[in-house]
C-alpha cells in the first residue's frame, strides 16, 4: 500500500502549491522562522548571559566572607563611641581555632599612593600585604612567575608580585620582568611574579594596578605592627556565613571590648549571600527567557493554525473536485498536514541556523583570554525546538484539515 505522505508526487504538489501562493507562504514561513529564531536565541542567549555575569566573579571564592573593622557607635566598658579599633593576627588565630568550619582565615592590608620606580620609569598605586591564603579567597591570573608563598611571609622576604599594568608602565617593552628589581617607596624588591585579574570584584583596587608583598614585610616596612586592615575567610561545604556571623562578632567584640549590639562597629560582607542573590537573578532570567520563548512559540502556532484555516477556505472548491474524482478524506487531510509540516520544518531549520550564527558571533565577540561565554544551544535543544514546532504546527493544522476532509463534493463545487 502506498502511503501518500511519502509519495514523491505528493511532495511535488506541495512545492507547487506553496510556490503558487508566494505571499501567503512567505508570511507563514516568516512567522515560524521568527518564532524559532527568537526561542533559540533566548535559550542560548540566557545561558551566555549567565556565563558573562558569572565571569565578573571568576576566581573569587563563593562561600566566603570579608570583615572590615569600623568605628564603634555605642559606648562600652569605659570606651566612648567613635573609637577606632583594628584587627590583628591574634584575631586571625582565634578565628582559626574557634571556627573549625573555616578552610582559610587570612588577612590583607593596603597602603595607597605609593611610588614604584624602575630607573626613569615610575608609577603610583597601592601596595598590598597578603598571606599565602589570599589565593584561596581570590585567585589571580599569573602571567609569569608565581604568587606570594608561606616562606616569603615567614622569612619577611623583600619580594613582590607586580600587577600587569604596573609592570607595563615600569618595564615598557619587556614581556616578563620576573627577577628584576623595583623600588617601592625607595626600598628594593625582587619581582617574583606578574599577575592580573579577569573578574570585576575588587579589593580596594584591581590586581593589575597594585604591587603585592608578604604581609610580614608590609607590616615592618609601613610600621603597622601586628595590625591588619581586612580579615578574609573561606568556609568548607558545611559553613553558613549567615549563621556564623553572630559567633564571629562575639569572638572579635569580646577581645576588643566592643558592645555586643554595636552592629556598625564591624562591616561584615557575606559573599556567599551575594552569590545566592546572583543565582536567584540567573533563575529569574532563565524563567523570563522561557516565558518569552513560550509566548513566541504559542504566537507562531496560532499563526500556523490561522493560515491553515485560510488555506482550507480558499481551496474549498479544489478539495471538492479532488473528492469528486475519487480522493479519499484521508488524502485531503494528509495533503493539508503535509503542507504545514513542510513549511514548519523548512522555516524552523532556517530560524535555528540563523540563531546559531548569531549566538556564535556573540560568543566570539564576548570571549576573552580565559573563557568563552556559552552563547549556544545543545543539539538536543535544537531538535526539541524544531520537533515541538512541527508537532504543535501539525496539531494547529489538524482542525482545518479535518474540516477539509468533511467537505462534501457537491457543497464544495457550489462554493463561491
Amino acid at each position: 500500500m502506498k502511503i501518500q505522505f511519502f509519495d514523491i508526487e505528493n511532495w511535488k504538489e506541495i512545492g507547487s502549491t506553496l510556490a503558487r501562493n508566494k505571499t501567503r507562504t512567505f508570511l507563514t514561513a516568516f512567522g515560524i522562522f521568527w518564532g524559532v529564531f527568537m526561542l533559540a536565541c533566548l535559550m542560548g542567549g540566557a545561558r551566555g548571559a549567565e556565563d558573562l555575569l558569572r565571569r565578573n566573579f571568576e576566581g573569587f571564592a563563593t562561600n566566603s566572607a570579608i570583615i572590615f573593622p569600623n568605628n564603634t557607635t555605642i559606648p562600652y566598658m569605659g570606651h566612648a563611641k567613635g573609637r577606632r579599633w583594628q584587627a590583628d593576627h591574634t584575631d586571625i588565630e582565634r578565628l582559626r581555632v574557634l571556627l573549625p568550619e573555616m578552610k582559610t582565615v587570612t588577612s590583607q592590608s593596603a597602603e595607597g599612593n605609593i611610588s614604584f620606580r624602575n630607573g626613569r620609569h615610575s608609577f603610583s598605586g597601592q601596595v598590598w600585604g597578603v598571606e599565602e591564603g589570599f589565593t584561596d579567597v581570590m585567585l589571580p591570573e599569573i602571567e609569569s612567575g608565581r604568587f606570594i608563598n608561606e616562606a616569603d611571609v615567614s622569612k619577611q622576604r623583600k619580594v613582590a608580585v607586580v600587577g600587569k599594568k604596573v609592570a607595563n608602565e615600569l618595564f615598557p617593552g619587556e614581556s616578563a620582568p620576573v627577577g628584576k628589581t623595583i623600588l617601592v617607596n625607595g626600598i628594593a624588591y625582587t619581582i617574583v611574579g606578574i599577575a592580573y585579574q579577569t573578574s570585576e570584584i575588587q579589593m580596594n583596587d584591581r590586581i593589575d594596578n597594585v604591587v603585592i608583598i608578604p604581609v610580614s614585610t608590609f607590616q615592618k616596612g609601613f610600621n603597622r605592627g601586628d595590625k591588619v586592615d581586612v580579615i578574609m575567610m573561606v568556609g568548607d561545604n558545611s559553613a553558613d556565613f549567615s549563621q556564623l556571623e553572630p559567633k564571629i562578632r562575639r569572638v572579635l567584640y569580646s577581645r576588643h571590648q566592643i558592645a555586643p549590639d554595636d552592629t556598625n562597629a564591624l562591616w561584615y560582607l557575606d559573599i556567599s549571600a551575594e552569590f545566592s542573590k546572583v543565582d536567584i537573578l540567573f533563575m529569574g532570567v532563565s524563567f523570563l527567557a522561557l516565558f518569552i520563548g513560550l509566548s513566541t512559540l504559542i504566537a507562531g502556532i496560532i499563526g500556523i493554525g490561522n493560515i491553515m484555516w485560510v488555506i482550507v477556505k480558499e481551496r474549498t472548491q479544489e478539495f471538492g473536485i479532488r473528492r469528486a474524482i475519487g480522493a479519499k478524506p484521508a488524502d485531503v487531510t494528509v495533503q493539508i498536514l503535509s503542507e504545514g509540516v513542510t513549511l514548519t520544518a523548512i522555516a524552523g531549520m532556517a530560524g535555528i541556523s540563523l540563531a546559531c550564527l548569531v549566538l556564535g558571533i556573540s560568543a566570539a565577540l564576548t570571549a576573552n583570554e580565559t573563557s568563552t561565554p556559552r552563547f549556544q544551544m545543545t543539539l538536543w535543544q535544537a531538535f526539541v525546538i524544531i520537533g515541538v514546532f512541527i508537532l504543535l504546527g501539525t496539531l494547529a493544522g489538524l482542525i482545518p484539515a479535518i474540516k477539509a476532509m468533511r467537505i462534501k463534493p457537491i457543497e464544495a463545487l457550489n462554493d463561491k
